[in-house]
């Protein structure tokens, strides 16, 4: 790889740094084509992706970004999972991660926020952005819905109270 082409890499990586929403970073020795193949294939689906680049080149991408202090983890065989959403590139990487012994999660960073592995896992267990914005419009349904029920609940008690009052007096 000449001067050129490092250049380029390092301004590609400098762009995922910056515009990902949450970055993994993760040990891969050992694993094969065809279980790297599976495991780019799902972070596709997630709208994830996951990268291998040089460790030096990736430090190098790092400096001056907001995520600079992932760049100890840098060691190693590494690989970059990264999304827009700052759950799914987690979510996809801790998932496989339990299938497949051979990738070992380092850590990563949310934002401008390092996590280490755990912190990772524990992202990985929140609900997406979609499911959240559902739940989210589900709250915001559900009062209206009981006062709804609230306000029609005095009327058809009235109208049984009378419906009563008109039996009895039929009687």
């Amino acid at each position: 790889m000449d001067r050129a082409e490092k250049a380029e890499v390092v301004e590609d990586l400098k762009g995922v740094f910056t515009e990902s929403g949450s970055l993994v970073v993760a040990h891969y020795k050992g694993m094969t084509v065809s279980q790297m193949a599976d495991l780019r294939s799902r972070m596709r689906a997630a709208g994830a992706s996951f990268k291998v680049a040089k460790n030096r080149l990736a430090v190098r991408a790092l400096q001056g970004t907001a995520v600079e202090g992932i760049a100890h983890l840098f060691k190693g065989p590494t690989g970059i999972a990264f999304s827009k959403d700052p759950v799914a590139a987690s979510k996809v990487a801790v998932a496989y991660a339990k299938d497949n012994d051979k990738l070992v999660i380092l850590g990563g960073s949310v934002g401008v926020t390092a996590l280490d592995a755990e912190g990772v896992k524990a992202l990985a267990t929140l609900p997406s952005l979609d499911e959240l914005r559902g739940k989210l419009v589900g709250l915001i349904l559900a009062p209206a819905t009981k006062i709804a029920g609230v306000v029609q609940a005095p009327a058809g008690q009235l109208a049984r109270v009378i419906g009563a009052y008109s039996k009895k007096e039929a009687a």
